[in-house]
């Protein structure tokens, strides 16, 4: 592969493929990263997270930053992809959930507006939360999220989904609603385009079913060992589990 198909963009995503389960980053694959970067690689992570994703995976690892699925996409400071949800778009889901006991948030420049205390949940949000009143509240929108306890959550989300949006459920039951335009593979365009990296240029690598069309738009999609059957079907390559540092087993045999 190295002589046939020069790879140029690495992009990542980060839960269950770049962390490992204990949510960390292994110095072999921090050193892997770092090399890759010397030769002139881009290095791009895509999650579904948005600002805990800094605490994850510190910005001085990475050229660009792909978050909230892709409905916001970074070089450093600069916003170089944009997708969010006016809220007229979503007020009546939200609403409607909250009237039906349902734990939902909008996430809006790194502040959860919730029906509860998602700290609770995970501790290093807990300064970016704030109560919300769904009536009254007028921002524009990242991502919104549910905990999907029971199957009633999606039907309540699809009941309030417009065209212009629609809804993912990660492995661990987390509901999101995005922008249609809020996948990673566009935002990971956006960057290439940024830095005239062809779509062939680009490697990837998920595991879980919102890393799908990433996987599919690169140039060489890899599936983790320990993702979904799905995911590796929609892959070229599978490699090693993200706890066998999976991602840097595969960039050190195929790209350095």
């Amino acid at each position: 592969m190295k002589n046939n198909m020069p790879i140029k963009m690495i992009v990542t995503d980060l839960d269950g493929t770049l962390l490992r389960e204990d949510k960390t980053i292994s110095e072999r694959t921090k050193a892997i990263l770092a090399q890759c970067r010397l030769k002139g690689h881009k290095v791009v992570y895509a999650t579904g997270r948005g600002s805990s994703s800094k605490i994850l995976a510190p910005s001085e690892m990475f050229d660009g930053f792909i978050r909230m699925n892709g409905a916001t996409a970074y070089i450093g400071d600069t916003h170089i992809h944009n997708r969010l949800i006016p809220i007229d778009k979503v007020r009546g889901l939200l609403i409607a959930a909250d009237a039906a006991n349902i734990k939902i948030a909008a996430e809006s420049g790194e502040v959860h507006y919730a029906n509860f205390n998602v700290g609770e949940l995970w501790p290093w949000l807990q300064r970016h939360y704030e109560p919300a009143d769904f009536t009254r509240l007028d921002i524009e929108i990242e991502k919104i999220y549910a905990i999907a306890e029971t199957p009633k959550v999606t039907e309540l989300i699809n009941k309030h989904l417009s065209d212009e949006l629609y809804l993912c459920i990660s492995r661990d039951n987390l509901a999101m609603v995005m922008h249609s335009d809020a996948v990673k593979s566009k935002a990971a365009a956006a960057l290439a385009e940024h830095w005239n990296i062809k779509r062939h240029e680009i490697a990837a690598f998920g595991d879980d079913s919102n890393d799908i069309d990433l996987l599919k738009y690169c140039g060489v999609g890899v599936a983790m060992g320990n993702a979904l059957d799905e995911v590796k079907a929609a892959a070229a390559h599978i490699c090693d589990t993200n706890d066998n540092d999976g991602v840097a087993k595969w960039l050190e045999e195929n790209v350095l």
